[in-house]
C-alpha cells in the first residue's frame, strides 16, 4: 500500500457557468480519519461524488492506493477498495441482515447460494468490530437506526473496503450510538483502513478526526490537525469569520413570563415539569434517548394530552390537547424531521411558508395572491432562503433552506412561542449561523424560544439557559454562559443533579 489511500489533486468541476470545485485537493492516509467540512456549496458534496465516480471532472488527477483513476465510474471506485455510508441508509427493507451484507456479492456453493458461509461470514464481521452479536436471519426493516449503520459498514467490511467515506453517520443517533460508532472508527483506522468523515458537528471532528480538508466556495482552504487548530480556527477557515459570530450574543432586556409550564405530567414520559421562558429568552432543552424530553416538547404542541398540570401563555391559562389549539394560543413547532414532518417537500416554498397562515390572506375561502406572494417573499429576504422563485420546490433546496422554509411556516403566524426540535441538525455552519441571528431578532421582538438540542456546544454557545430532562423530570438548570458540555452530560444521564441559582 502506498501512504495516502486518497490523492486528488487540482479538481475542478463547473455547472454551465457555476465553478462547484475549482482547484480543489483532498488527500487521505491510510491508518487515519480525516474531516471533511464545509458549508453548503463549499464542495464537499461535489468533490465527493467525483471520488465516487458519479461526476466526471472537468480538469485534476485522482489517485486511489497510487494507481491514477483517468474516468472513474462507481464500479470502478469500488473495485479499488473505496465505500461510501449515505446519510441515507440505501438498504432493503425485507432483506435479511446477511442478504443486506452480501448483496451483489453473495458466497456461492457451485449454483446456489450458500445462506449459511453468508450468515456466518455476517455475523463474524459483525462481532468483531462492534463487539455485537446481530442475528444474520434478523430483517432490515427491524433493525435500529443504529444498527442499520452497522449492517451498512460490514457490506463495506465484506467487501474487503481500504476507504471508507461516511456522510453525516451520527445524524440520527443518539450518543451512546454515536461514541460506539467513534469506537468501530477507531479499531477500522487502527487496521489501516482510511476513514473519510463528513459532518456538520465541530465537536465531533475535534473528538475524531486526525486531520481535516477545510472546504469554501468549491477549494480546499486548509489541511489541520483539529486538535491543534481547535474549533474557532476550523469555523473561522469554513465562513471565513470568527466562531464569535457563529453563536450571537443577545443584547436585548429579557421580559415577563411568556411560557409558564406548571407540574406537567404525561403517565409514562414525563411527571410534573414546572419551567418558564421569558419574552426575549433562549432556553436550551435537551436530555438522552427515553428521558421523556422529546414527549415534553410534543406535549406543549398539542401532539400527546397531559395528564395533569397547567400551561399558560401570557398569564392565560390554555389548553393545548391538539396543534391547532397550540397555533391558536400562539405556539409553533419546527420539528426535527423537517422532511417528514416539518416541510411539505412536494410543495412550493411559497405554498409551504404560507401554509400555517393562510387564514390571513384569505377571504370567503379564495386565497389574495398577490397579499400571500408579498408575505413570502419577505420571508425568503429576511430568511436568506436560497431558492430561484417563491415557487421552486422544497425538495430541491439544501438541508438548511428547507429548515429555513419550516422556520418560515410559523414565522408567518407571528406565534408568541416557538417550540424548535434540533433546528440545527445536518445543517452546515453558515446556514446555522444565519437561524441563530435570525432566532436573536425573534427574541429581540419579545418571542419566547424552547430550544432543544443534543449539540451541548450548541446549547452552551446559544442559549441563556439550558434545562435537563432524565427520567422524566428536570434534573438541572443552567446558566449557559456557566457550564460546560460535561456538566449537562452528567446531568442528562443522572451522574449528577444541580441547579445553579438560576431564575424562573
Amino acid at each position: 500500500m502506498t501512504a495516502l489511500a486518497i490523492d486528488m489533486t487540482g479538481i475542478s468541476k463547473a455547472f454551465g457557468p457555476v465553478k462547484a470545485l475549482e482547484g480543489a485537493d483532498l488527500k487521505v492516509a491510510y491508518g487515519t480519519i480525516h474531516g471533511l467540512v464545509g458549508a453548503n456549496g463549499a464542495g464537499k458534496s461535489t468533490i465527493i461524488k467525483v471520488l465516487a465516480g458519479i461526476l466526471t471532472p472537468d480538469a485534476g488527477t485522482i489517485l486511489i492506493d497510487g494507481r491514477r483513476v483517468a474516468k472513474p465510474t462507481p464500479a470502478s471506485v469500488e473495485a479499488l477498495g473505496v465505500h461510501f455510508i449515505h446519510q441515507e441508509r440505501l438498504l432493503v427493507p425485507t432483506a435479511t441482515v446477511a442478504e443486506a451484507v452480501f448483496l451483489n456479492h453473495e458466497i456461492r456453493f457451485g449454483p446456489f447460494l450458500d445462506g449459511r458461509a453468508m450468515a456466518r461470514r455476517a455475523e463474524a464481521l459483525i462481532e468483531r468490530y462492534f463487539d455485537l452479536r446481530l442475528p444474520a436471519g434478523t430483517l432490515v426493516r427491524d433493525l435500529t437506526t443504529a444498527q442499520q449503520k452497522i449492517v451498512q459498514i460490514t457490506r463495506a467490511l465484506a467487501r474487503k473496503a481500504g476507504v471508507l467515506v461516511l456522510d453525516e453517520p451520527t445524524a440520527a443517533l443518539v450518543r451512546r450510538e454515536v461514541d460506539s460508532l467513534f469506537r468501530v472508527l477507531r479499531r477500522l483506522r487502527d487496521d489501516g483502513i482510511a476513514v473519510v468523515f463528513i459532518s456538520h458537528y465541530m465537536q465531533e471532528i475535534l473528538d475524531l478526526c486526525d486531520e481535516v480538508t477545510v472546504m469554501r466556495n468549491g477549494t480546499d482552504v486548509g489541511r489541520v490537525d483539529p486538535k491543534e487548530a481547535g474549533i474557532d480556527a476550523i469555523v473561522g477557515m469554513m465562513i471565513d469569520s470568527g466562531v464569535g459570530e457563529m453563536y450571537p450574543r443577545r443584547h436585548h432586556a429579557v421580559g415577563a413570563p411568556v411560557l409558564e409550564v406548571q407540574g406537567l405530567t404525561l403517565k409514562g414520559a414525563f411527571c410534573d415539569v414546572s419551567l418558564t421562558v421569558h419574552a426575549g429568552e433562549v432556553v436550551g432543552l435537551t436530555g438522552l434517548l427515553g428521558s421523556g424530553v422529546k414527549e415534553l416538547i410534543e406535549c406543549l404542541f398539542g401532539l400527546d394530552r397531559a395528564d395533569g398540570g397547567s400551561i399558560r401563555i401570557d398569564g392565560v391559562e390554555v389548553r393545548l390537547d391538539a396543534p391547532n389549539r397550540a397555533v391558536g394560543a400562539g405556539v409553533g413547532m419546527v420539528p426535527e424531521d423537517r422532511r417528514a414532518h416539518g416541510v411539505a417537500i412536494g410543495l412550493s416554498v411559497r405554498e409551504n411558508a404560507s401554509l400555517a397562515s393562510l387564514a390571513r390572506y384569505s377571504r370567503n375561502g379564495f386565497v389574495a395572491r398577490g397579499r400571500e406572494n408579498a408575505a413570502v417573499d419577505g420571508l425568503i429576504r429576511d430568511l436568506s432562503i436560497k431558492t430561484p422563485h417563491r415557487d421552486a420546490l422544497v425538495r430541491n433546496l439544501s438541508g438548511g433552506n428547507q429548515q429555513k422554509v419550516a422556520l418560515a411556516k410559523w414565522l408567518g403566524c407571528q406565534s408568541r412561542v416557538y417550540v424548535l426540535d434540533e433546528p440545527t441538525v445536518a445543517v452546515d455552519v453558515g446556514a446555522k449561523v444565519e437561524i441563530y441571528a435570525l432566532l436573536n431578532r425573534l427574541a429581540a421582538e419579545g418571542a419566547a424560544i424552547l430550544f432543544l438540542s443534543s449539540d451541548l456546544l450548541e446549547l452552551t454557545g446559544f442559549c441563556d439557559r439550558v434545562l435537563v430532562v432524565y427520567r422524566g423530570g428536570l434534573n438541572g438548570a443552567f446558566d449557559a454562559a456557566a457550564v460546560d458540555g460535561d456538566t449537562l452530560l452528567a446531568a442528562a444521564s443522572g451522574t449528577r443533579s444541580e441547579t445553579r441559582g438560576i431564575p424562573e
